[in-house]
């Protein structure tokens, strides 16, 4: 159980990454509020990190699907989405009941590219799942895509599934792409979580989209923890492993805090991926810390996000 101290030390941080993540530093150029909101779907949306990055920055989701029922309950309890635009199977969806968009976003399954799958890429139904991504982008033409998925994507089968989904997003669909490795502790949070974002636009004529720079962190283990933590920023958050003793090598939510063992509550894992202090969970610690491990991490997506619009509204102000 959490102490007193504890739990005011937590609600502080909460405090700390709604100001950082509401605040927002997009600079958007002088136009009518509808033409100013963008408007994005939610594709494999888990428990909705990019949908509570992009609402922060004043978008619109109109679209979201998810597969698992877990999650589903999580993102209905903690968004507003219409049951009919609320889709379960990615591979059942019709292209005519997607709305137009503007930014296509998708953490799509990375356990068949993940250093803990199987590594089987699209031998593996899950690693076919991209091409119904495709499918979409094809039939809805945004003007941005935004995809996310676990780094060791780019060497899986000798870089070749990589190349495989960066050839289709730009001679198949005629994109431009973007790639880059980031890490959640970049942007305030102390968290690792490496993830590979990758990032292409419809018409990009400039061509030399960047992301963003590295920002300082908010805050450490220690903060979160409420004590002396041995680690300044946390492990990645997952699914596998669970439960391990510290000093296993599948460890993930064990710290030594003050000498003492803890192990990570749901609450604190909230925190490490940027989420705010009124989001939901279900009762269930292992489903809580499932889902949250399966998460984006709140304010690198959004930063991303940010920068993303900063070159669209560039471009279309040219």
């Amino acid at each position: 159980m959490q102490n007193t101290a504890q739990k005011l030390s937590i609600n502080s941080l909460y405090q700390d990454i709604d100001a950082n993540t509401k605040s927002g530093t997009l600079k958007k150029p002088t136009r009518t509020t509808t033409q100013s909101r963008f408007t994005f779907i939610d594709l494999f949306a888990g428990i909705g990190g990019f949908h509570i990055a992009l609402k922060n920055i004043g978008g619109e989701c109109t679209f979201a699907c998810e597969i698992d029922k877990s999650a589903r309950e999580t993102y209905k309890i903690n968004h507003t989405i219409s049951e009919d635009r609320f889709a379960e199977d990615i591979t059942k969806v019709d292209s005519c009941h997607v709305p137009d968009h503007d930014l296509l976003c998708a953490g799509f399954p990375c356990q068949p590219f993940s250093q803990a799958g199987f590594k089987k890429g699209f031998d593996d139904i899950r690693g076919t799942l991209f091409f119904d991504i495709a499918r979409l982008i094809a039939a809805k033409k945004p003007k941005v895509i935004f995809l996310e998925n676990v780094q060791h994507l780019l060497k899986h089968d000798d870089g070749q599934t990589f190349k495989t989904i960066r050839q289709v997003i730009t001679e198949h669909l005629g994109y431009s792409f973007y790639h880059k490795v980031v890490r959640a502790s970049d942007f305030g949070v102390p968290q690792n979580r490496p993830r590979l974002f990758m990032v292409g636009f419809k018409e990009d004529k400039k061509g030399h989209f960047t992301f963003p720079p590295p920002v300082a962190l908010h805050m450490t283990m220690s903060d979160i923890l409420g004590g002396q933590c041995s680690k300044t920023i946390g492990y990645t958050l997952r699914v596998g492993g669970r439960g391990s003793k510290i000093d296993d090598r599948r460890n993930w939510d064990s710290y030594l805090v003050d000498g003492t063992v803890r192990r990570l509550s749901p609450s604190e894992g909230l925190i490490m991926q940027g989420f705010p202090a009124h989001f939901k969970l279900p009762s269930s610690q292992t489903q809580a810390m499932k889902q949250l491990g399966n998460s984006v991490a709140v304010p690198a997506i959004q930063a991303v996000a940010e920068q993303i619009l900063r070159y669209l509204y560039d471009h279309e102000s040219e």
